[in-house]
């Protein structure tokens, strides 16, 4: 596997929790995927989770389609089973905290180390967000980020629809995914307002698919009031993946030496702040 030039498999990282946000199509997905890569060529545990319900984690890990996991939100039997509800619509009785701890081992799939389980969305139609749905959700990414002694990648939808205050609390950083356009940084700046509302205080921004120097200055400015954590470059042959369908692991040194200093400077902030 891939890991990038300068990276040793000997290296040993503390274990992290780490949810990507950003707009579709700056590129989350492809960074969650290139972390979980590199973590799992590390030789560290690593589960990633496919949490955006325009998901495409499973490509951007090389999973054949025939082998990607039915998305947790659409088992219906298995919710109804575990948090005790019927099936009858809205205004459901049901339990708040079903046993999840059996989830993730059961409905993932593991592809070159990373250990891939698929969230999938909530269909409120009515139901809002209070649903057995929406709990055991919430209630897997509790389990995920407090209980499971493993790195965790989350690709997360911009509205932070399935993350609850008590799932904020174990994330260690979020990584607010910019790429150049006024557009993008403007919602980089409504989730990092919805993420210091359900109390995730470690933001940090990554620009992406940066050409050029100007780009960087340009973008960089607008978000002067965040800490920008690392550039990343723009790949053209990860763009020749995603318009194929391909997985990340390709061969671009410059691209995969930045994502090396993106987490080197994480590791920094993180024992810093830790300290």
């Amino acid at each position: 596997m891939f890991v990038g030039p300068g990276l040793s498999l000997v290296e040993v990282f503390a274990i992290v929790k780490l949810a990507i946000v950003g707009k579709g199509g700056v590129g989350k997905t492809t960074l969650a995927a290139v972390l979980a890569r590199r973590l799992a060529g590390l030789r560290q545990p690593v589960v990633a989770v496919d949490a955006d319900p325009d998901g495409n984690l499973p490509s951007a890990l090389g999973v054949p389609a025939g082998d990607v996991p039915e998305p947790i939100a659409a088992m219906r039997e298995l919710i109804l089973e575990r948090t005790h509800a019927k099936d009858g619509g809205a205004g459901l009785i049901f339990k708040l905290n079903p046993r999840v701890d059996d989830l993730p081992e059961r409905f993932s799939v593991i592809v070159d180390g990373v250990r891939l389980l698929v969230l999938g969305t909530v269909e409120t139609g009515g139901k809002g967000c209070m649903c057995p749905e929406g709990a055991l959700l919430k209630a897997l990414l509790q389990h995920l980020l407090l209980r499971v002694p493993d790195n965790v990648i989350l690709d997360m939808e911009a509205g932070l629809e399935h993350m609850g205050r008590a799932s904020a609390m174990g994330v260690d950083a979020m990584i607010n995914v910019v790429e150049p356009g006024m557009r993008s940084v403007r919602t980089a700046e409504r989730i990092r307002k919805l993420a210091l509302d359900i109390g995730v205080k470690k933001v940090y921004i990554v620009l992406n698919k940066i050409v050029d120097e100007r780009q960087r200055e340009v973008v960089q400015a607008a978000l002067a009031a965040q800490k920008v954590l690392g550039v990343l470059p723009y790949s053209a042959a990860l763009a020749d993946a995603d318009l194929e369908g391909a997985s990340v692991d390709i061969n671009d040194p410059r691209f995969f030496q930045a994502v090396g200093e993106l987490y080197a400077a994480l590791e920094r902030e993180l024992s810093t702040e830790g300290a």
